[in-house]
């Protein structure tokens, strides 16, 4: 079936204008001031934006194993709910995809479930919390989008370094929650004010800036492409920074909450406020900011966290870690950054379209190209909505931002020119 996009306001070759887009076959065929629908079936974008489907290089859709949390379904359809139609999925299901026998399940699953692309990364290590290596190359072949530990650090130097060299001969990609377990140390809250006051265990900063400063330096040594997840301090904008400009192939992602909230927005022992990095200072989150918008940091990923109501209504300290986030994720970009001049729409949809699709090489992804697949959402720029827990596809309504007002409102989203939400 062949669809055609009357009166979009079109995000196409890094800029937006006036225009039709004529879908054949499930790709895109053709962008023109007006085209004619022939045989076409014609939707209305009615001066709404038409963008390439968001890409988010980070999400945890919970199945096997977690499914009370979350499944690929729900995850997926969250997904297209968000206006993202290509997603990296993390390896911290049960049981850990290590093998290729469970990574090739996994790769089904996805696909018999997803309704839009969903991308998997495979684990650095066994289990990924041991020191031995996951069997790299045989996982790489059989289409592993990059690899991470997500949910851990990489302690052992020698686990990292070893790991870089094989992922970095493959030309693929090592995505790394920095974490050193010994400085975490049971920590649920940013060393802070807040903590003093609330009476918790804190998280110190050094437990990423210390391991990220380690591992830029073997990415040096061994020139893996190395991504940072969830980038949170200040110091850490820095050392990229730094690295960026040294030559070291890094690159860095952050997520919506961690540029929009900071450990004074936490007033009670509420953790929906719980997250992996935590919340840190104000002045992290201007840096933040500020490194979203010189280049350090690359693009906007979610790490979406969802989970069940009991496991997030016990308080900080025995409450799991981690925030829903793709549903939420454009319309608080939106209103926040571009809304407040602080980035344009065409630097939104870099960071959250362009640039993830090409720094994970995937080509498929990210812009509206010819002849690749119609993936596209259409989105209402004007239209102010609260955001509410009845209007969550997915399993997880662990959200700070519930009763947020928000602007740009996902109409639809299709695949392969299928329409999907």
């Amino acid at each position: 079936m062949n669809l055609l996009i009357k009166n979009a306001k079109l995000f196409y070759d890094n800029k937006i204008s006036d225009a039709d887009l004529l879908v054949k076959d499930g790709k895109f065929e053709r962008v023109q001031a007006h085209l004619e629908p022939g045989n076409a079936e014609v939707i209305d974008a009615d001066h709404n934006l038409v963008a390439p489907g968001l890409v988010d290089v980070h999400v945890h859709f919970r199945e096997p194993g977690q499914t009370h949390k979350e499944t690929i379904e729900t995850g997926s359809k969250a997904s297209a709910h968000g206006g993202f139609t290509t997603v990296g999925a993390m390896p911290n299901v049960v049981p850990v995809p290590d093998t290729p026998e469970k990574f090739q399940k996994q790769l089904e699953l996805n696909h018999q479930n997803s309704v839009i692309n969903t991308l998997q990364y495979a684990p650095v290590t066994k289990d990924e919390v041991s020191t031995e290596l996951s069997p790299i190359e045989e996982l790489d072949k059989l289409g592993a989008m990059a690899f991470s530990n997500d949910g851990h650090g990489i302690d052992n130097a020698q686990t990292m370094y070893s790991a870089m060299e094989r992922i970095a001969a493959l030309n693929s990609t090592l995505a790394a929650h920095v974490e050193d377990q010994s400085l975490f140390d049971h920590g649920v809250i940013n060393q802070s004010k807040t903590a003093t006051r609330l009476g918790l265990p804190a998280i110190k900063q050094a437990a990423e800036t210390s391991q990220l400063a380690r591992d830029l330096l073997l990415a040096k040594d061994t020139g893996v492409h190395y991504h940072v997840c969830h980038i949170s301090t200040a110091d850490s904008i820095s050392l990229v920074r730094l690295a960026k400009d040294a030559g070291i192939n890094v690159t860095a992602e952050v997520s919506p909450h961690h540029l929009l909230l900071s450990d004074s927005d936490i007033v009670t022992d509420d953790a929906n406020f719980k997250m992996n990095p935590p919340l840190r200072s104000e002045f992290d989150r201007a840096a933040l900011v500020a490194g979203l918008q010189d280049g350090t940091i690359d693009m906007i990923a979610t790490d979406h966290a969802p989970h069940a109501k009991e496991e997030k209504n016990q308080g900080f300290l025995k409450s799991a870690f981690g925030i829903t986030g793709i549903e939420t994720s454009f319309p608080l970009m939106y209103t926040n950054l571009v809304e407040q001049g602080i980035m344009t729409l065409e630097g939104l949809l870099q960071v959250m379209a362009v640039k993830p699709a090409k720094i994970f090489g995937l080509q498929d992804a990210g812009q509206i190209l010819f002849n690749k697949p119609a993936d596209f959402t259409i989105i209402d720029l004007d239209q102010q909505y609260e955001i509410a827990e009845n209007d969550f596809i997915s399993k997880g309504v662990n959200s700070p931002f519930i009763g947020d007002l928000v602007s740009g409102k996902v109409l639809k989203t299709f695949v392969n020119g299928k329409q999907v939400y």
